[in-house]
């Protein structure tokens, strides 16, 4: 098999994690993440050197996704997942669900909002672009789960079990543009569930639990689907090379368990982090009852004591 932009990969060694850490460069997804990193680290000394904090544990988590998008892409791993449909299934994981979740705990657009400048009066500049952006209608839609849920969904059905994935495979443009709309799924599908930047649809918390298991079992059920087909269902990766040493079947059932194992995998994660803000929120909630009540000096307190006592006085 031959596709166009990557060179021939019928003569690719068996696959180890050496060889697949290898690099080899795909320069979009290399520029992109290395744009990213420089802008979120300019955004970073920004702050700082005005004397602002940023979380480290916000720069830790930024820097590991970018990172995972990189190895997945710009890495042996690319080749051999042109070829191994199990290797191809760590990408899609990875990208669609892990990177998406690094990213938004990262709180890049909360980042830019305070590193870029404010235009003068009657003018747009990048920051007011941004927030004009974010109190859009177009994304008020792209992040509402009517949307995401069944984008989440049809990015596995819609895609693997059509001849839709044959086609983008065909050529390096078509696999850069699958890998790009992976990333895009994930970051729209995480992002009113658990990120941390302000958007247009951001429900309570007992919600974004219940969006978050809502698309889950349908991943599940993808991954079993492959695991327990009798014969290879994607055409693409029906006569991986013999030079790999595997068989297509064997190679589907490991693609299907991996598929299986990160429907499981990214939802713990997920949830924990949503109980850690739910818990963050409450506890701002009540400093916040407790620095009201400082400041009234306790009225309401005052007010519930002397109803009680009125009572009292009546019952006398």
């Amino acid at each position: 098999m031959d596709h166009s932009g990557h060179g021939t990969m019928t003569d690719l060694p068996p696959f180890t994690l050496g060889r697949g850490l290898a690099w080899s460069t795909d320069p979009v997804f290399l520029a992109g993440c290395v744009l990213a990193l420089v802008f979120y680290g300019w955004g970073v000394l920004r702050l700082r050197r005005r004397g602002d904090d940023w979380p480290v544990s916000r720069l830790i988590a930024f820097t590991l996704g970018t990172l995972s998008v990189l190895l997945m892409m710009c890495t042996k791993l690319n080749d051999y997942g042109m070829v191994m449909f199990s290797v191809h299934m760590v990408q899609h994981m990875v990208i669609s669900m892990l990177s998406p979740i690094l990213l938004l705990l990262g709180a890049p657009v909360t980042l830019l909002l305070r590193a870029l400048p404010v235009a003068g009066r009657g003018r747009k500049g990048p920051r007011e672009i941004l927030l004009m952006f974010l109190q859009s209608r177009l994304l008020r839609v792209l992040t509402h789960p009517a949307f995401t849920i069944p984008l989440f969904i049809a990015s596995l059905y819609g895609l693997y079990f059509t001849p839709l994935f044959d086609f983008l495979m065909e050529s390096r443009t078509g696999h850069l543009a699958m890998m790009l709309h992976f990333l895009a799924v994930g970051l729209v599908f995480f992002w009113p569930i658990m990120g941390i930047d302000p958007g247009p649809h951001r429900p309570g918390y007992l919600m974004r639990m219940l969006e978050l298991f809502a698309g889950m079992p349908f991943h599940a059920f993808f991954g079993i689907a492959l695991m327990m087909a009798s014969s290879p269902m994607i055409g693409t990766y029906e006569n991986p090379p013999d030079s790999l040493g595997i068989e297509a079947l064997a190679d589907q059932t490991a693609a299907g368990g991996i598929a299986w194992a990160f429907s499981e995998v990214p939802s713990v994660l997920v949830l924990l982090a949503l109980l850690y803000q739910w818990y963050r929120s409450e506890q701002r909630q009540a400093r916040r009852k407790d620095r009201a009540a400082d400041r009234d000096g306790d009225q309401e307190l005052a007010a519930y004591n002397a109803y009680l006592a009125s009572l009292h006085a009546r019952e006398g």
